[in-house]
């Protein structure tokens, strides 16, 4: 999904995150009960191994639900009663002990199916919360491409506290990434505030500077009143010529673009004003520059938690040199391939991790 995550990818969430659980789990239990009654009817030497058949009841809470853990208890109970497998002699404790592992794992089951059922629909309101605050980008806005890649940095949320758009607007496509302070759902406000104030500024304001201020009056009225509120955020603007052969950049604290031509990667030399909210982007406004842009040229926009990446020995992740080294992928997977990139490389990423490429060129006809 676009804006979630780079195309063609999904979050990858693991099993103890919520995703279902792998094949061979919830093949374990079944395989088990096969392999000892098998072993058990072939020889009565195999008898020692009937203590297996007590984990099974547990080994189904993990993957099946109450109906299926219940049958699988019972499937043990009859096996152990089969004279044919050598097992029909456990002692009454030992009996009872297994009838309430798996009486115990049956109730353990039903209450896991109603939580993951619980967590599933928590978990399909934030996405839907997430789609509400950064609708998935389209393919190309006006006559630029978007791929975005977001990864909120708190675990087992999917927002956060970086953000990013692309509009086309009367003079020409503007975008914007931007990181406000803090991170998790207490960010949340603060992005839904940015964005509406970017979304209505890139409609009706004459230049990026003018955007610019528009989003630091909105952060200062939200804060206003609020003591100690401290309230700001970075952010880059670009807005792209009508004919896509040039881009006018404007930094408030954030990291800057890297331009990326034919093999290189070349960060974009501008010259980055105070960050949103402190209420000084209008006494001194931000340096914008001009980037003159050739066919192929890209656009690859990063927060600080893909450029302030560290590895074991504090060093940041060498995003410009690593991008050079990307220039060959395709812009649709560019994100992925960084973000790839840095666990290969040992690099941990440590705040919410928002990348775009914008590639302009001729709309496809």
């Amino acid at each position: 999904m676009r804006g979630l995550v780079s195309r063609g990818q999904r979050e990858d969430r693991g099993w103890l995150r919520g995703a279902p659980p792998p094949w061979w789990v919830r093949v374990l239990p079944v395989l088990l009960l096969v392999a000892v009654t098998g072993a058990a009817l072939i020889t009565p030497h195999a008898s020692d191994l009937g203590f297996l058949l007590g984990a099974i009841p547990p080994l189904a809470v993990l993957s099946y639900g109450p109906l299926a853990t219940a049958a699988l208890g019972l499937g043990v109970i009859v096996v152990l009663h089969l004279p044919a497998t050598h097992l029909d002699r456990p002692g009454n404790t030992d009996l009872l002990t297994i009838v309430f592992v798996a009486v115990l794992s049956v109730f353990v089951s039903y209450v896991r199916s109603h939580r993951d059922a619980q967590l599933h629909t928590e978990r399909a309101i934030g996405e839907a919360v997430q789609r509400a605050v950064m609708p998935p980008l389209p393919e190309r806005v006006g006559r630029v491409g978007c791929t975005g890649f977001y990864r909120a940095a708190q675990d087992g949320t999917l927002v956060g506290g970086d953000f990013f758009d692309v509009r086309e607007g009367p003079d020409g496509v503007r975008a914007v990434m931007g990181d406000v302070q803090g991170h998790g759902l207490s960010a949340v406000a603060t992005v839904v505030s940015l964005l509406g104030a970017f979304r209505e500024a890139a409609l009706d304001q004459p230049d990026l500077g003018s955007v610019a201020g528009r989003m630091d009056r909105r952060l200062a009225v939200d804060s206003r009143g609020v003591r100690h509120a401290e309230l700001f955020a970075t952010a880059v603007l670009l807005e792209f010529s009508a004919d896509a052969r040039s881009v006018r950049v404007l930094a408030c604290g954030h990291p800057a673009p890297v331009l990326l031509r034919e093999g290189e990667a070349l960060e974009v030399a501008v010259t980055s004003g105070p960050p949103l909210g402190l209420g000084v982007v209008g006494v001194g406004p931000p340096k914008e520059v001009t980037v003159a842009l050739g066919p192929g040229d890209r656009l690859f926009l990063a927060s600080d938690g893909v450029w302030e990446a560290r590895d074991a020995a504090g060093a940041f992740y060498p995003l410009p040199e690593r991008l050079a080294a990307l220039t060959g992928t395709v812009s649709a997977g560019l994100p992925g391939a960084v973000w790839a990139d840095l666990p290969r490389l040992r690099f941990e990423v440590r705040d919410d991790a928002t990348m775009l490429v914008l590639a302009p060129g001729p709309p496809v006809a």
